[in-house]
């Protein structure tokens, strides 16, 4: 639901929400809004659900503007821009840009953008409770933020690797995430990103699945995400 400590001490939903939504305000409109120079609050809250809305998924600044243009909001590419920026200095959200596995090299154009709290997402868009998928990508990248100080997308000629990660010594491991895998077909595409990775760099596959929640799938480890969350 959320990991901000004081909801521990919260006895109802009502609560929780009450203490999120002042968490929010406090962020929007003393640090964010103050630092643009008093901008409107709605334009910036539809921007933060927009990424919200998109966690997990590659998206560009031209995308964020149709959205924006398509709800009649009239934004400039370099306002938006400026307002992305703020919004990640601010951290509200985190971006992740992609990687080029095979080039080592970091890519200019789509990112992802992953809030710095799952509370946040349930106060603003409470329909999306059961996006468990983006979800759980969303756990594992903030703690992947704090074990490794480079976290990126990583991309493969056609594939998509959830997580590269880049180790103090320049090493690298590569990290898929997914709800279940207990579906032949459904293991098969997971695997196959890493697959198509030849280097001998660590794979981990990140599921919830309680049967079966360790395998070795030539030398691509899977690992039940709680596990693998409390590990030393």
């Amino acid at each position: 639901f959320s990991a901000f400590p004081y909801l521990l001490q919260t006895s109802s939903y009502a609560e929780k929400i009450d203490y999120l939504r002042g968490i929010y305000n406090s962020i929007l409109l003393n640090d964010i809004v103050t630092r643009l120079g008093n901008p409107n609050p709605t334009i910036i809250e539809r921007i933060v659900r927009t990424l919200l809305s998109s966690t997990g998924s590659l998206i560009s600044t031209n995308k964020i503007r149709n959205t924006l243009v398509s709800q009649n909001v009239s934004i400039s590419h370099n306002t938006l821009e400026n307002y992305l920026t703020t919004l990640t200095d601010s951290l509200l959200f985190y971006s992740v840009p992609r990687f080029d596995v095979k080039g080592r090299a970091l890519l200019q154009r789509l990112e992802k953008y992953y809030p710095v709290d799952l509370g946040l997402r349930h106060l603003l868009l409470p329909d999306h409770k059961e996006d468990i998928g983006h979800i759980l990508e969303n756990i594992v990248y903030l703690e992947l933020r704090r074990r490794y100080s480079q976290v990126y997308v990583g991309n493969l000629d056609k594939y998509e690797v959830d997580f590269v990660v880049v180790t103090d010594v320049g090493h690298y491991a590569y990290y898929q995430v997914n709800e279940t895998t207990l579906a032949p077909e459904t293991l098969e595409r997971e695997l196959r990103p890493l697959e198509a990775i030849k280097d001998q760099f660590p794979k981990y596959l990140l599921t919830m699945d309680t049967i079966q929640p360790t395998a070795n799938y030539n030398g691509i480890e899977k690992k039940n995400i709680i596990d693998w969350l409390l590990e030393k």
